[in-house]
């Protein structure tokens, strides 16, 4: 490989050691947080939506928020337009926050959500 060519090739593979690193700090995988939940994404599950009854779970994410583990559902509304986000600590299986989301608050939170790194 000649000199120009070999030079070339540094920054690159500089770049990648030295961001994953960051990723990883960003936060952490799923796997990693599931190992430390001690209930079941079906149990926190059947937990939330016992707070929205006839609720249909839209999404759900095992993440940690100011400072919980938490497993959080946002569950469609049958009643209005509106989704009920509950969450539901994921290590002691109790509803730790309920909060209705409009159309609007939903749409900032995906904009929100994409903004964020993702961990690998």
């Amino acid at each position: 490989m000649n000199r120009l060519k070999r030079f070339s090739i540094i920054p690159g593979v500089l770049a990648l050691g030295l961001s994953a690193p960051l990723v990883s700090a960003a936060g952490e995988s799923q796997d990693a947080l599931k190992a430390q939940a001690k209930i079941t994404e079906k149990d926190a599950r059947a937990t939330a939506l016992a707070k929205v009854p006839g609720g249909t779970v839209q999404t759900a994410e095992l993440e940690r928020e100011h400072g919980k583990l938490v497993w959080s559902f946002d569950i469609n509304d049958p009643k209005s337009p509106n989704v009920i986000e509950v969450q539901v600590d994921a290590k002691t299986g109790h509803v730790v926050s309920k909060k209705v989301e409009s159309p609007a608050d939903q749409a900032k939170e995906v904009k929100a959500d994409k903004m964020k790194p993702q961990p690998h």
